[in-house]
């Protein structure tokens, strides 16, 4: 029977990611079939018993998520250009939007925070950030299907014609688009709803058809809505 890697077999039960895996077999709080796992590397059937303990478990469910609105400004990676802000500099108490400010220590250690996908400088709405790599891999995990949909005030002319086009039948940079859906919202705001998210791609989309973007806002990721809150403010994703 095929063996395989103890940390793939972790993320496939969706327990953790990869990475973590790793990380938790290093401290010895993974256990195969009851027994703790001693190093790296180390292979079992898909058959066998493989979890983490009461600590792993413990630490696992510790990881925090936050949803973000983010402003025009601020770049969603630290990686990105050095001249402008991180998103993550608005994780503090002073942006915290919630009407129960005693649920959380508002102080926590945001090492591993990272978010999952990217946001143009040149754009507002929800940014997801988080310290748990099965939350990450459900967004931007290869293979992974998931709905972005964005709300796109624009100035020009739509024919019939080029919203078919927007839809399905564009192609951007030699690449062509999977089929998208896009429908007026009101009299000069588009919703788009896209399974990919290619480099400013609905600005590059506006641009073919003669449509000039004047402000694009992310409002959901999946079952992930930004709601009510407040442009520059953030909050806790809640899964319960």
């Amino acid at each position: 029977m095929e063996q395989v890697r103890i940390s793939k077999i972790l993320s496939e039960l969706g327990l953790c990611s990869r990475r973590e895996a790793d990380e938790y077999i290093k401290q010895g709080l993974v256990l195969l079939d009851g027994k703790v796992v001693g190093e790296l590397g180390t292979k079992a059937c898909r058959s066998q018993k493989v979890e983490l303990n009461k600590k792993g478990k413990l630490k696992q469910s510790k990881k925090l998520t936050i949803i973000l609105n983010k402003p025009v400004g601020y770049i969603s990676h630290l990686d990105d250009d050095k001249e402008f802000k991180p998103a993550s500099e608005l994780i503090n108490p002073d942006n915290y939007f919630s009407n129960e400010l005693n649920d959380r220590n508002l102080l926590f250690n945001k090492e591993g925070l990272a978010p999952a996908g990217r946001l143009d400088i040149d754009s507002t709405g929800l940014l997801i950030l988080t310290q748990d790599g099965t939350m990450a891999k459900s967004i931007i995990g290869e293979n992974v299907v998931v709905e972005k949909e964005y709300l796109v005030k624009v100035q020009g002319d739509l024919t019939e014609e080029n919203l078919r086009l927007l839809n399905h039948g564009l192609t951007v940079d030699g690449y062509k688009l999977k089929p998208a859906k896009v429908a007026w919202q009101n009299e000069d705001q588009l919703k788009f709803i896209l399974t990919e998210g290619r480099n400013r791609q609905i600005r590059k989309m506006c641009a073919m058809v003669n449509l000039k973007v004047t402000s694009l806002k992310r409002v959901r990721i999946g079952n992930i809505s930004l709601g009510n809150l407040p442009l520059g403010q953030w909050r806790f994703l809640r899964t319960n």
